[in-house]
């Protein structure tokens, strides 16, 4: 069992590195985000000042930030919060430019950072490890996260869920000679229009695949890809880069580097479904997993590419991940009467749309599978980008989809049809709901027989409450 992480130390340079001082004043700007907050909650255990504004906070950002005296008093954007005696304000995306406390922190010449830009002044003196690409990212980390607990090894972290056994999503220190960060490519801040991957500077990546997403500031397919080779060029020469051998256009970008980085293409590890259990084969004989699908499969290997990198061998590496069961909304299996196995999931990219179903149709595949997905992201919902959905929900027996149009308005985007919507699936008998409750009455309705439901949504289905459907 490994009693360290072989980290490496680069010359220590920096800009602002608060951990080892006494406590300094931060205000957060939009502190309601899933990792604003938490930073915020980091930050005061640390012994810092804090302070933040948002406009609006929704839960479990809000239980969170008032358990620990640091939910703002009221909501929106107060300039007089912003004073001299404020050592650092971070800005959160959800901000906008003109927002009157960062012209007010500006105004004062105060020192303003993306969160990002904030976490690496942190971990210079860290071994960085980064995991990205456009869908897996989150169980990723998690199971590397679950291995080095596992072996009790100090290290930080941000992720960008809420984990069983880890009481915030983020957590720095002045020892940890590690920090393993979920590395997204969407924009920093409002000032900063760079993925926020970019900042963290990696010593070794793992890139689980690329999928055109984010199209509101990725338009072209090309850009979007282009931020994944920039991902590749901040690492420094030998850096390690884990990459997925199933994706062509990754395999192809990461190959042209290979005079450079030291490549480390991954693959789903050889399995084995027996009686709806997977098993991984190994040199060290069958190993019990509590996820399955192709896609969780390659994730574990993923995942084997970064914990190595931190000085954990293979065989402690499948002792620990036996006992990883999964992260929230990434196919959380919820508590259902007999009879039936109830999925809940995060997916709504076309790539992660259609992995999950045949994750379960391969699961299950001789139960019933009633599938609905939710149409919540800016992306999901614009006509342009529908067709790429074009056979991801062909592995139900019954499939359903539903979208808001109160949510198309709200990211001001032009009204779809229903018709639309089911021609771009290219699957004739697909149900298309717009009203939640009438989505709720043919779940219920569905649910009287037996089978298999796998629900996937980026948001909520318009609040509805689902779980008693099937208790």
């Amino acid at each position: 069992m490994p009693d360290k992480i072989s980290g490496i130390f680069v010359g220590i340079d920096l800009q602002f590195y608060i951990l080892n001082q006494a406590a300094v004043n931060v205000h957060l700007i939009a502190i309601g985000g899933a990792v604003m907050h938490n930073l915020a909650l980091d930050l005061k255990a640390l012994g810092h000042q804090v302070t933040g504004s948002d406009d609006q906070i929704f839960e479990p950002s809000k239980s969170r930030l008032e358990a620990q005296g640091l939910l703002p008093e009221a909501w929106g954007w107060f300039p007089d919060r912003i004073h001299a005696g404020l050592d650092i304000v971070i800005l959160g995306m959800h901000a906008r430019a003109d927002n009157p406390e960062l012209l007010r922190a500006q105004a004062l010449g105060l020192r303003v950072m993306s969160f990002p830009e904030f976490v690496y002044e942190q971990s210079k003196q860290k071994k960085r490890l980064v995991v990205a690409g456009s869908h897996g990212k989150t169980t990723i980390t998690a199971m590397i996260m679950h291995v080095l607990k596992f072996h009790k090894m100090d290290f930080d972290y941000l992720v960008g869920s809420q984990l069983e056994g880890f009481d915030r999503m983020v957590k720095i220190t002045d020892t940890a000679p590690v920090i393993i960060l979920e590395g997204d490519e969407y924009l920093a801040s409002p000032l900063d229009p760079r993925p926020k991957f970019l900042h963290y500077h990696a010593h070794a990546v793992v890139i689980s695949g690329i999928a055109w997403d984010h199209i509101n500031v990725f338009p072209t397919y090309e850009g979007y890809v282009s931020q994944f080779e920039a991902l590749m060029d901040t690492l420094p020469d030998g850096g390690v880069l884990g990459y997925f051998d199933g994706d062509p256009d990754l395999v192809g970008i990461a190959e042209k580097r290979a005079d450079r980085l030291k490549l480390k293409p991954y693959h789903a590890v050889d399995h084995v479904i027996e009686e709806g259990y997977t098993f991984l084969k190994t040199s060290l004989g069958k190993v019990p997993v509590q996820v399955f699908g192709k896609h969780n499969i390659a994730n574990i290997a993923a995942a084997r590419i970064l914990t190595e990198e931190a000085g954990v061998s293979k065989e402690d590496f499948y002792t620990a991940i036996a006992s990883f069961k999964g992260t929230a909304r990434r196919l959380e299996a919820w508590p259902a009467r007999e009879g039936y196995r109830v999925y809940r999931d995060f997916a709504h990219a076309p790539s992660k749309v259609a992995a999950t179903v045949e994750a379960v149709r391969s699961q299950h595949e001789n139960e019933r599978l009633v599938a609905c997905l939710e149409l919540h992201t800016y992306s999901s919902l614009t006509k342009a980008f529908l067709p790429h959905y074009a056979g991801s929900m062909n592995g139900p027996e019954q499939a359903i989809v539903y979208y808001n149009p109160e949510t198309l308005a709200h990211k001001k985007l032009p009204a779809l049809d229903p018709e639309e919507v089911k021609a771009a699936f290219q699957r004739n008998d697909l149900e298309v709901f717009t009203d939640s409750r009438q989505l709720l009455e043919r779940i219920k309705m569905l649910a009287r027989e037996k089978g298999c439901f796998l629900l996937m949504s980026s948001g909520n289905y318009d609040n509805l409450d689902l779980k008693p459907v099937f208790s």
